[in-house]
């Protein structure tokens, strides 16, 4: 391991979309972070010009995409539960049974629904607003988030949602916390602090960076994709 505490890999390949937009690819490189694995980025752009080269890649044409030793491995979920099996000390999920089962189970409720939550805040590393309109349809979506979060810290006395450290509940909700923040949705103090807590978390902070260098001109068609 590297005194950065990042794993080298020969041959790791995280293939993302736009840093800006892609609320997936956010979650993907964030898990091999969260693994400790250096990984190379390629980043392809979800337009016309490059679906074909997306076909290539995956049948499902979905980013990101981790390729590994061999291995080809595309959904967030799977990216997570491989690297989870090949750095088991990387402490990706909680040692105890049942936190590990919460956190697996409140990842996959990300994972799976909110489509109304994605809708009405899609994700967007450029702006910060000072109020924003949130659609009634969004609002249970919200609801939900909110309780979720407030119950792992409750239980688990945070900062993270499972303790003192990041886990992959966290990389799944980084994206939230950060339409939370950029369209001022409304929270209180505990949660704007995890919310506040997981933009400081250190390889998030290098990928918002990275997100406010892209050229403006990138139009993501499938701004959740």
């Amino acid at each position: 391991m590297s005194e950065s505490g990042v794993k080298g890999s020969a041959g790791a390949r995280l293939t993302i979309s736009s840093k800006t937009y892609s609320a997936w690819s956010l979650r993907g490189w964030l898990l091999c972070r969260l693994a400790g694995l250096e990984v190379e980025e390629k980043t392809v752009i979800n337009d016309a010009a490059n679906r074909a080269e997306l076909l290539l890649l995956t049948p499902s044409v979905l980013v990101p995409r981790l390729d590994h030793e061999g291995a080809s491995v595309w959904d967030t979920l799977a990216i997570a539960e491989y690297l989870n099996e090949k750095f088991p000390d990387a402490g990706m999920l909680p040692a105890d049974p049942i936190a590990r089962a919460h956190c697996r189970s409140v990842s996959g409720e990300i994972h799976s629904g909110f489509t109304n939550l994605r809708s009405a805040l899609p994700m967007n590393l450029k702006v910060e607003h000072e109020s924003f309109p949130i659609f009634s349809g969004a609002r249970p979506d919200i609801e939900r988030v909110e309780a979720i979060w407030n119950e792992c810290l409750d239980t688990y006395r945070g900062p993270f949602l499972f303790g003192e450290k990041p886990t992959v509940a966290d990389a799944m909700y980084a994206p939230v916390t950060r339409r939370f923040l950029s369209y001022a949705v409304p929270m209180d103090d505990r949660l704007r602090a995890y919310c506040e807590t997981v933009a400081g978390w250190a390889p998030m902070a290098e990928w918002l960076v990275a997100a406010k260098a892209e050229p403006e001109d990138i139009e993501e068609l499938d701004v959740e994709f």
